[in-house]
């Protein structure tokens, strides 16, 4: 009976059902309107956007290929990888505090007492009884082997587990970041793809204008040498000449540098047999997305779940500062065998054990309790507003994502239309000049327009293209490879 006691008695510490003092969490009233960019639309657009995998919505082979690379070798992805595993360590230990830790010790203990001293003060439990003194003093040895646990406290009133909860949600916070790190990541690897291959096609229409200036200039040098132009014409000719070699210079520059990001963000030298050269303005680059979301789509958004997450440790840190106010009741005890000999260990008549609770009850703290609960109702309200905020911040993104969209197509549309007409003015203007009708001015000046054209077309087309991105990560797209993946 004696040897089941320890036993029983942990099963009923560990079965103890303690109450909580955590308020009661109820989701803060979402701080924006039920529609955004002035449209309404069913939660069945919604989810299509979010389930959408990225590989459906960037269908370019080498694109699919760099996002698959940075989501293995992204450096700040693998750092909020691990900072989830170090929030789950975190989470595992903190959680252990709801069990007593339970471990087997030994230990020998000797003393040297002196002539004198009674027996019954040299050690208890040894064979020297009665009071008597000591002859000679004596060597005292002590033996123990035991299984028990030490200041084990009591959750009554749930403060460790409003510590367990408080560290599960940052647990959650952290992963939620990950998945955040995730989206950004791949909408960060479209927009650095797409910027080269917007560098390669504004290579392309400069080199084209610097051998169009060159010819045209090699052309009123030859017609300066038979009379038929003037020496300010052919200096004409030569300025546009100069400033094409300087653009091709320093788009050459900007080329390098769009991929040395691109890189940084794969993590890994960019393969050797990638080619950029797929045109910008193809319209299989991504795919079409609904125009029209409601605003509660957000609440999936993993950047305001991760909000959400810190808003309930918060709400639950309230608990443990509560519970600090209560009495706290601690448990030591050890069931095990003792003698002062070794070979007596484990023998009939050696067990031995030991239980000391301990009950404490706070009276003056200084203000420090209060002052604590206070300090945790303001952190709370602090997330309050971090996670309101978090809402209005997916809100404006994906709003101006929606607003740019219209008009981006709007403006793209007319800058070719100015593209057409540039260069057909540039076609008649070089021809007015090879009949010897114009002089070489309304040709320089349509040669700027057409190249000012060209680069429009160019950098709006990109405008485009990154704006799709930023909506897909803005309504939550992005984290599944496939929209078939569970």
């Amino acid at each position: 009976m004696k040897r089941a006691c320890l036993p029983s008695l942990i099963g009923i510490v560990v079965g103890l059902s303690a109450c909580t003092l955590q308020p009661h969490y109820s989701r803060p009233a979402s701080p924006l309107p039920p529609t955004w960019n002035g449209k309404a639309a069913g939660s069945e657009a919604a989810a299509a956007v979010a389930d959408l995998g990225w590989r459906q919505f960037f269908p370019d082979p080498a694109l699919q290929r760099l996002i698959s690379l940075a989501l293995a070798n992204n450096r700040d992805l693998r750092v909020a990888t691990l900072n989830v595993q170090a929030a789950q360590a975190q989470y595992r230990i903190q959680r252990a505090d709801l069990f007593p830790t339970v471990a087997v010790s030994g230990f020998e203990e000797v003393q040297k007492y002196p002539a004198g001293v009674l027996a019954s003060s040299a050690t208890a439990g040894s064979s020297a009884r009665g009071g008597a003194p000591v002859p000679g003093g004596t060597t005292v040895r002590l033996y123990e082997v035991g299984v028990g646990f030490t200041s084990y406290e009591l959750d009554l009133f749930g403060k460790i587990r409003s510590l367990n909860r408080a560290a599960l949600e940052r647990y959650f916070g952290y992963e939620e970041t990950r998945r955040s790190s995730q989206l950004t990541l791949v909408a960060e690897v479209a927009s650095a793809y797409l910027a080269v291959l917007a560098d390669e096609a504004i290579l392309k229409v400069t080199r084209q204008t610097l051998q169009s200036q060159t010819d045209s200039y090699e052309l009123t040098r030859k017609s300066l040498d038979a009379g038929a132009t003037t020496a300010l014409a052919l200096r004409q000719a030569g300025t546009t000449v100069d400033t094409a070699r300087a653009n091709l210079a320093a788009y050459t520059r900007q080329a390098e540098h769009d991929r040395n990001a691109l890189m940084l963000l794969i993590g890994v030298p960019l393969p050797a047999d990638l080619a950029f050269s797929t045109d910008i303005n193809e319209e299989s680059l991504s795919a079409e997305l609904p125009v029209g979301v409601p605003s509660e789509v957000l609440a999936r958004r993993p950047d305001v779940l991760a909000a959400e997450h810190q808003l309930i440790a918060a709400n639950a840190d309230i608990g443990a500062a509560r519970a600090a106010f209560f009495p706290s009741i601690t448990l030591t005890g050890q069931y095990g065998t003792a003698s002062t000999q070794l070979s007596g260990l484990f023998k009939s008549g050696s067990t031995a054990w030991t239980f000391s609770p301990q009950i404490t009850l706070p009276i003056f703290a200084g203000g420090a309790n209060v002052a604590n609960l206070d300090l945790s109702k303001v952190e709370k309200n602090v997330y309050i507003a971090q996670y309101e905020k978090a809402l209005q911040s997916a809100f404006k993104e994906v709003d101006d994502a929606l607003a740019a969209r219209g008009t981006l197509d709007e403006q793209l549309a007319a800058q070719r239309a100015l593209l057409e007409d540039s260069s057909e003015s540039y076609r008649l203007a070089d021809m007015r000049f090879r009949n010897g009708v114009d002089s070489f001015l309304p040709v320089l000046d349509a040669q700027r327009a057409l190249y000012a054209a060209q680069l429009g077309v160019v950098n709006l087309q990109l405008l485009r293209l990154e704006n799709m991105a930023t909506l897909y990560k803005a309504l939550g797209g992005g984290m599944k490879a496939d929209s078939a993946a569970p």
